[in-house]
Order: structure tokens, then C-alpha cells, then sequence
């Protein structure tokens, strides 16, 4: 059974081949954003972070971004300088506090890993806000 299974997907892989003509990988640099933007999302902590932040109708201090995720303020600040060097954060300064909100351009044209991977139109990644 398994050498049939095997046999299907091989076919399946030779289909997908000679069904694609002519076609061409990403524009390097769309690659290089995109492939920094999977990175910044490859932590469950950076998720729930800017998961969070989309969520969140205000910006967030750090405090507050330490209250809802399980991890201390040192490595909520490191996770935050990681995503705002992406661009999915946005930090401002008010007063003394530091307030992060989420990039609402950057999600936006966040293209999906299917999309990429399957070679459907995504969109292009926007210059990042800062």
C-alpha cells in the first residue's frame, strides 16, 4: 500500500512540474522581506505578541504586553525590537512611556505561507513604517 501511495504522489509531483512553464521565484528582495517577516513569526511569544497588539484598540506599554503574555519585561523588549525591526510593531514615544502598536500596513499585506508556497498572487510587502 505504501509503494502505491508513493507511486500517487510521485505522479502528482511530475503533474505539478510540467503544469508549471515558465515559471519564476520570487523577486530576491520580496523573498528576503517576506523571509524576515516568517522569522520574526517563527516564536510563539512573538505571536502572542503581536497578536495582542492587533487586538488591542490602544497602544500598549510594556508593562501591560508583560501582564498578558507568560514571559518577564527583559524578553518582551527583546521581542518587541525584533518585530519592530520588521516593521510589524510601531513604537512611539509619550512622555516617559513607550507605547507599541501593531504596523496595520504591514498586516495587511502580510501574504499568507500557502500563498507564497503555492505560488498564488500575494501582495507586495509595503516600505517599512517607522
Amino acid at each position: 500500500m505504501a509503494l502505491a501511495e508513493s507511486l500517487v504522489a510521485g505522479s502528482f509531483i511530475v503533474y505539478r512540474r510540467l503544469m508549471m512553464k515558465n515559471v519564476e521565484p520570487l523577486d530576491r528582495a520580496v523573498a528576503e522581506t517576506y523571509a524576515a517577516w516568517f522569522k520574526a513569526l517563527a516564536d510563539g511569544t512573538r505571536v502572542q505578541v503581536v497578536s495582542l497588539l492587533a487586538r488591542s484598540v490602544e497602544p500598549m506599554t510594556v508593562k501591560q504586553i508583560v501582564a498578558a503574555v507568560p514571559v518577564g519585561q527583559s524578553t518582551v523588549s527583546a521581542h518587541l525590537s525584533q518585530l519592530a525591526a520588521v516593521g510589524f510593531v510601531l513604537a512611539e514615544d509619550r512622555g516617559t512611556a513607550r507605547l507599541y502598536r501593531i504596523n496595520e500596513a504591514c498586516v495587511d499585506c502580510f501574504p499568507t505561507a500557502a500563498d507564497v508556497v503555492m505560488g498564488r498572487p500575494s501582495p507586495v510587502p509595503p516600505a517599512v513604517a517607522r
